[in-house]
């Protein structure tokens, strides 16, 4: 009896250190899992300094990277030659080194579909662009209606006012670096909207520079836009987009920005700022991707309502050069966009 109780004893210590050492091992497994390498690359189709959403890219990137040992990150500029764009993706994808590849562009999606068919297993993330439906792409739109309407509204109600800048034309200008289906769809309708719904009677003059970089011929426009009565220019040219600020300024005329707060640029010259929280999606959704919990296949529209577009109305660059009244007018329809009471739908693109 006891000889045989001394050797269920022994079978027992010997299960308990087979269960503790599969535990054990199951453990350190799971540790060297969440160890293991993951690089990313961004890909920055054209130059990151001066382009407010290639460097929120970078930033958000950066800040995510940082929160993890395992996680690398590398920068790389396309240029501007969109014909080697595609070039220079395949050229990322080829080496398999990066779990995922991120950009921030409306066009991203369909430069890299061929580079996609190529290399099955990579993955991507793109920002400010949406294709639903790719199995090796996640991508992330912003509501860009809701962010040139917030524009076009307080320029429509500049033009119709006795600032100094202003004059009874009832005319504004949109400068763009070229044409594509965000700002076709999205930009021009949502600027120009917001300007019609302060007065019917306000046309925008809408001209194309051909390029990002260009802000001698940016200037070029802005100035034929203010000799035929123009007062307030939105502008979307990237690095170009210096040129129309220091023709404004110049002139004594008004500049609506997009996509981040430039005030400091030009004070009592830019306006009005539209932004969009880049660096703050692409440090949330990287995060993500690190985890492992990014879901591809799937495009996501983000909303003012949803704090990733905005107006900024609190900065003393905006309060102290735009009239009281203005302000006023401007903040009761900024504040029923983010409350989501004010719907501005983004189409199908």
């Amino acid at each position: 009896m006891k000889r045989r109780m001394k050797k269920l004893f022994v079978m027992v210590l010997l299960l308990s250190v087979v269960l503790i050492g599969a535990y054990a091992g199951g453990e350190k497994e799971s540790e060297t899992a969440a160890a293991e390498p993951f690089n990313i690359a961004a890909f920055v189709p054209g130059v990151v300094a001066g382009s407010p959403l290639y460097e929120q890219l970078v930033e958000g990137a950066e800040i995510a990277v940082a929160e993890f040992d395992n996680a690398t990150l590398k920068v790389v500029e396309g240029g501007f030659n969109q014909a080697e764009w595609e070039e220079k993706m395949t050229a990322l994808a080829a080496g398999g080194e990066y779990d995922v590849i991120i950009s921030s562009n409306p066009s991203m999606p369909f430069v890299s579909m061929n580079v996609a068919k190529a290399f099955p297993d990579q993955k991507f993330i793109f920002f400010d662009a949406y294709l639903d439906g790719h199995p090796q792409f996640s991508t992330h739109l912003y509501n860009q209606v809701e962010q040139s309407y917030f524009l076009g509204y307080l320029a429509g109600l500049v033009t119709k006012s006795k600032m100094a800048g202003a004059n009874p034309d009832l005319k504004l200008g949109m400068i763009v670096a070229q044409q594509y289906p965000a700002l076709d769809k999205m930009m021009r309708p949502g600027f120009e909207k917001g300007a019609k719904a302060v007065d019917p009677g306000i046309t925008v003059d809408f001209r194309v520079i051909g390029n990002w970089y260009d802000a001698n011929k940016a200037a070029d426009l802005a100035n034929a836009m203010f000799d035929i009565g123009v007062d307030g220019i939105i502008t979307i040219c990237g690095g170009a987009n210096q040129g129309v600020i220091n023709a404004a300024k110049e002139r004594g005329k008004y500049v609506y920005f997009m996509d981040s707060n430039e005030y400091h640029q030009a004070p009592g010259t830019i306006l009005g700022c539209g932004v969009l929280e880049q660096t703050k999606l692409v440090s949330e959704v990287i995060r993500e991707a690190i985890l492992g919990n990014v879901e591809y296949g799937k495009g996501t529209i983000y909303h003012a309502r949803d704090g990733y577009v905005d107006f900024i109305d609190s900065d003393p660059l905006y309060t102290d050069n735009v009239p009281a009244d203005i302000q006023a007018a401007q903040k009761k329809v900024v504040d029923s966009i983010r409350k989501g009471e004010l719907i501005l739908e983004v189409p199908e693109l």
